[in-house]
C-alpha cells in the first residue's frame, strides 16, 4: 500500500465550534459543547462515498476522478491507497456480512470486495442492457442491496467515461443471495443518495436535477417494493447529495451551493431543518462511524472532515 501526506489536521480557533449552527432547538442536543470540526484528509479531487471499517478502525472513500478509495487510519493518523484503479468508485457501504460494497462510474457496475480482497461483480446489466453509472448504495438488514443508477459517470470524462445511455435513471433492488433484482423506483430525475429510515419502514431518496429535493416511499411488500412517493424535504437552492440518517431518525445530509450552504444540513423525521454544520466547501456524502458510531465523517469534495456528536448512526448506511 502507497502512503501518502494526506493528513493535514486543522486547528480549531473556538470550542464550542461555530461551526455548528443551531436552527431548531432540537438540535441542541445532537450536538457537544466540545465538537469540534476537524480536517483529517485533503488533496482529493471528489471525494465520495465514506464508509466505516470498525475491525480496521479506519475509514475508506473514494476520490473518484482519480479512481481511488482512500484508507485514513484512526490510529495512526495516516491515509494510505487502499485500491487503484477502483472503477471510478462513488458511493461505499458494508453489508451485513461486513464485506465492502461498491458502486463503479468507470466500470458502470456494482462489486463486492471478498475477504481475501478478491472483486465480484454483483451487477452490471439489467435486462441485457449496461447500467449506467451506480451512485450510492444501502444494505438492508435481510441481506438486499439497493443503489442509485443515473448517469452522472458517463456524461463525460470526468467521473467516468462518456457512453451511450442503455436505461432509464433508476433505484434497483439487488438480491445477491436468490440472484434478483427488480427496479424499486423509476421516473426519479437524477437519483442519488439514498438512506433507510432506522427501522426500515421507509427509504429516502435525493432527486437532484431539476428542483432538487429528498423523496420518500413507503417500503411495502415485506421490503421488496416502494408505495407512495412524497416529497419530504425540498432543498430550496441547496444541492442534497449524500446522507445517512441517525437512530432516532434524523438526516444527516450533504449540502451546498454557496458558502451560507456549504456544509451539512440537518433535517427531523418531519423533514424540518434542525440544524446546520458549516464547511469551507460543499459536502458531497457523509456517513456516522467510530467505535460509538457517533463520529461524524463528511466528504467534502477536496477533504475529509471529522466531528464528534451526540447521536448514533443508523445501522446499515
Amino acid at each position: 500500500m502507497t502512503r501518502e501526506n494526506l493528513a493535514a489536521m486543522t486547528p480549531v480557533v473556538r470550542c464550542p465550534d461555530p461551526a455548528f449552527r443551531t436552527l431548531q432547538p432540537s438540535f441542541n442536543r445532537l450536538r457537544l459543547a466540545s465538537g469540534t470540526v476537524e480536517r483529517i484528509a485533503t488533496g482529493c479531487h471528489w471525494a465520495e462515498g465514506p464508509v466505516w471499517l470498525g475491525d480496521m478502525h479506519s475509514l475508506l472513500w473514494s476520490d473518484v476522478p482519480t479512481s481511488r478509495i482512500l484508507c485514513w487510519d484512526e490510529e495512526t493518523t495516516t491515509t494510505t491507497i487502499f485500491r487503484k484503479p477502483s472503477g471510478n468508485a462513488n458511493g461505499n457501504t458494508r453489508d451485513r456480512c461486513g464485506r465492502l460494497i461498491s458502486c463503479e462510474h468507470g466500470e458502470r457496475r456494482v462489486t463486492r470486495t471478498e475477504y481475501d480482497g478478491g472483486i465480484t461483480v454483483l451487477l452490471d446489466r439489467f435486462e441485457g442492457k449496461r447500467l449506467n453509472s451506480p451512485n450510492d448504495v444501502v444494505c438492508k438488514s435481510d441481506g438486499s442491496i439497493w443503489f442509485s443508477d443515473p448517469t452522472f459517470g458517463i456524461v463525460g470524462y470526468y467521473q467516468g467515461a462518456k457512453a451511450a445511455q442503455e436505461l432509464p435513471e433508476r433505484v434497483y433492488r439487488l438480491d445477491p443471495a436468490r440472484d434478483e433484482v427488480q427496479v424499486v423506483a423509476d421516473g426519479i430525475d437524477g437519483p442519488n443518495g439514498l438512506a433507510f429510515s432506522p427501522d426500515e419502514s421507509k427509504l429516502y431518496i435525493v432527486e437532484s436535477r431539476g428542483q432538487q429535493k429528498i423523496v420518500a416511499f413507503d417500503v411495502v411488500e415485506n421490503g421488496k417494493a416502494l408505495a407512495a412517493k412524497r416529497v419530504l424535504i425540498d432543498a430550496d437552492g441547496g444541492t442534497p447529495d449524500g446522507f445517512r440518517c441517525d437512530v432516532d431518525g434524523n438526516l444527516w445530509c450533504g449540502w451546498g451551493m454557496n458558502e451560507a450552504l456549504d456544509g451539512v444540513r440537518v433535517f427531523n423525521p418531519e423533514g424540518e431543518p434542525i440544524g446546520h454544520i458549516h464547511l469551507p466547501e460543499r459536502c458531497a456524502n457523509l456517513c456516522l462511524g467510530g467505535r460509538w458510531r457517533n463520529r461524524l465523517f463528511m466528504a467534502s469534495c477536496s477533504s475529509v472532515y471529522t466531528a464528534y456528536v451526540n447521536t448514533q448512526g443508523a445501522y446499515g448506511g
